[in-house]
């Protein structure tokens, strides 16, 4: 997907580009549906489906977005099966949580990352960049395999 492409409204994320290089490199697969697509470079946008996400006066991230799609990561026969879907951007008084449905049921949703917003920054495009940190449900989502607080590839938002 070329920056052309990029929805005028929505988020992209890569999840960690070491992990989806690990599962590359095992012969695992990688798919992608429920209207999210892929860049070029691997990561995932998702499209924006509802909320009240938006700068304040001040350029602080305020309130709720939602977004559709879903990504999925097997390797090792399926031992290593991860499932992310219609990530979710929810801000309050106690900071910035990305949260996804973990099964496809989507019927329970799991913070996966803290995202640091006083390390926001703006790229002259208009996109919002916000560096995340992974959660204790994150880690035990990939599987254990890094440590919460482990830094994952940033949030990537474009707000309409």
């Amino acid at each position: 997907m070329s920056d052309q492409n990029k929805p005028t409204t929505g988020l992209q994320w890569g999840v960690k580009q070491s992990f989806r290089n690990y599962v590359g490199m095992t012969g695992g697969t990688t798919e992608v549906g429920a209207g999210a697509e892929r860049t070029e470079d691997g990561e995932f946008v998702f499209a924006a489906t509802g909320g009240n996400l938006a700068l304040d006066a001040d350029g602080k991230l305020q309130g709720r977005g939602a977004f559709t799609g879903e990504v999925k990561f097997q390797a090792h026969g399926g031992m290593l099966s991860v499932f992310l879907a219609d990530p979710a951007i929810e801000v309050d008084d106690k900071g910035a949580a990305l949260t996804v449905a973990d099964t496809p049921s989507r019927n329970l949703r799991v913070e996966i990352a803290r995202l640091d917003l006083a390390a926001m920054t703006t790229e002259p495009s208009g996109e919002i960049v916000i560096p995340v940190g992974l959660s204790i449900d994150g880690s035990r989502l990939l599987g254990d395999h890094y440590a919460p607080r482990t830094e994952l590839d940033p949030v990537r938002l474009r707000l309409g």
